[in-house]
């Protein structure tokens, strides 16, 4: 039982810290400027998280059953893919007439999207690691929750901003911190025996498409669309430096 309770408890605290980005949104203060410098910071958080974590640890399990050449060919299609499907998500995605801010709506909506993709297979990671190295698996837990806590700014924020809608957006936080412990379970249930490194370098290497995406062309252009743009670049620094530290700690 242990071998399931545990793994899956610390999947779904890594999970459930997503939450914590919703709380920014009751704070008292110029809502203009939480907005922007909160995309410039999610920007950098996912740029730096696409590059330095996914991407890497997506060529690590590749490299593990296929040669250096056809690993960095299978990384750089799948991103290219990613970033593709991105593009085709962000068309076809429904804008809401009654929002405030349309496009503020759609990167909520579209980085929704994009955290599921990433915490799903990131949950079946965050079981299968806890349950062959607990030692281990703390300290991914760990570094998981401290950008999950970001991830979720990038949805609560914008949705917040373009509906002044709180409920909504706890909502749709709510929605994409659930899947890490829907991950966990699938993996108990079914991947755990049948899930290949090929399959989670692929996974991984898909959502670093689709982070880098929402990371540059929209959370980052939407918010140098403001005035005071070296402030939005010092947020947008102080996001890659959170991904560097979390490396370099944990």
């Amino acid at each position: 039982m242990n071998q399931f309770l545990i793994p899956f408890i610390l999947a779904t605290i890594a999970g459930l810290s997503t939450m914590l980005g919703v709380l920014l949104i009751n704070i008292k203060y110029n809502q203009n400027k939480l907005t922007k410098f909160s995309l410039a910071f999610a920007s950098g958080v996912m740029l730096s998280l696409s590059l330095l974590e996914l991407t890497k640890e997506s060529l690590i399990l590749f490299l593990k059953t296929n040669n250096k050449n056809i690993s960095f060919i299978y990384v750089s299609t799948a991103i290219i893919i990613g970033i593709i499907l991105s593009i085709i998500i962000d068309k076809i995605i429904p804008t809401n007439k009654k929002a405030n801010n349309k496009k503020l709506y759609k990167i909520g909506i579209i980085s929704m999207i994009a955290i599921i993709l990433h915490n799903i297979p990131e949950g079946v990671i965050t079981f299968i690691t806890n349950k062959e190295n607990l030692n281990l698996g703390i300290k991914l837990t760990v570094a998981i929750l401290l950008h999950n806590i970001t991830e979720g700014i990038s949805i609560a924020i914008p949705i917040y901003a373009a509906t002044g809608n709180k409920n909504r957006a706890v909502i749709y936080t709510s929605i994409s911190a659930l899947a890490e412990p829907l991950g966990a379970i699938l993996a108990f249930l079914f991947l755990s025996p049948i899930v290949t490194n090929n399959i989670l370098g692929l996974l991984l290497a898909l959502t670093a498409g689709i982070m880098l995406y929402i990371g540059l062309f929209k959370l980052l252009k939407e918010a140098l669309q403001y005035n005071n743009k070296y402030n939005i670049l010092l947020f947008f620094m102080l996001g890659i430096f959170l991904i560097i530290i979390n490396n370099i700690i944990i």
